[in-house]
């Protein structure tokens, strides 16, 4: 095995696996706070990639700076779905849940291709060919600022969660339904802001992306799936978890092509689901 490869390889997965993470802190978030498997996360991803690239386009702002924005309308979109849709299903039975937001998932989809059509897109931005060198070990300058706002993004969300009068409702809303609204919680008006918050992760994620990978309408069921394993593997509804899942999900998927085609990534992640499942159902951090 060539040492300086593996290395190489252990690295890119690391800064991959710290999106993932993003990604799938807003899918856990969602879950944690209503139960609520959100089926069309990926596709919210992919809207807040073509929202990154089309204010690339038009006005020239690099994604790292424009995630915010992004960031802010996929919050509002968020919003607006909890508030009209979810917080209606919430009592409903989980396979009946599936639907309206498997179907949310597909209008968005569509409503992208409406707009910018099938071809994929694959912009130029101001560190897409920046690199930088450490040793025998080249780390792209884009995947490593993504990682560093990853990161700082998830912190960003534990402090909030923690220290926020709205973040701490959350997670009471999370931990007891019936005794947050005795004690006067609006458990509505906060669902609306957890859905809000988990579709800002996940615009701020597709952002991120956008210097990576070329963007397509039809990325978002991979990465909705990329998503379910990384919450699966860390612990349903489990922030911390979703991270660290995210980046063993990146690690194992960037080693695994030193002996598998870059083809068979999928195989090894849900291998990873596969055996979590079998023998830690309720993942690496959650519970007994």
């Amino acid at each position: 095995m060539d040492i300086s490869l593996a290395i190489q390889l252990m690295v890119q997965g690391i800064l991959l696996g710290g999106i993932y993470g993003l990604i799938a802190v807003g899918l856990s978030l969602i879950f944690g706070v209503m139960g609520v498997i959100n089926f069309a996360h990926g596709q919210m991803m992919v809207l807040g990639m073509y929202i990154s690239y089309w204010i690339l386009v038009l006005v020239g702002l690099d994604p790292y700076l424009s995630l915010v924005l992004v960031a802010v309308v996929t919050a509002m979109l968020g919003y607006v779905i909890q508030a009209t849709v979810v917080n209606r299903i919430l009592d409903f039975p989980e396979a009946m849940q599936v639907v309206p937001l498997v179907s949310i998932g597909l209008i968005i989809e569509n409503c992208i291709l409406f707009m910018w059509g099938p071809d994929h897109r694959s912009p130029n931005t101001a560190l897409g060919l920046e690199s930088i060198h450490f040793g025998d070990v080249m780390i792209d300058a884009s995947r490593l600022m993504a990682f560093v706002l990853a990161i700082l993004i998830t912190g960003l969300i534990f402090w909030f969660l923690r220290n926020n009068n709205i973040g701490k409702s959350m997670r009471a809303a999370a931990d007891n339904r019936i005794g947050a609204l005795v004690v006067g919680i609006n458990v509505d008006r906060i669902n609306n802001y957890a859905f809000a918050l988990g579709a800002a992760t996940t615009g701020a994620a597709g952002a991120l992306l956008i210097p990576l990978i070329p963007v397509s309408p039809h990325l978002g069921h991979d990465f909705t799936l990329t998503a379910f394993v990384v919450v699966i593997l860390g612990g349903m509804g489990n922030l911390v978890g979703a991270l660290v899942g995210g980046l063993i999900l990146g690690v194992a998927e960037s080693m695994s092509t030193l002996w598998l085609p870059p083809t068979l990534k999928h195989v090894v992640s849900f291998s990873l689901l596969v055996l979590i499942m079998l023998f830690k159902p309720k993942g690496l951090f959650g519970g007994k």
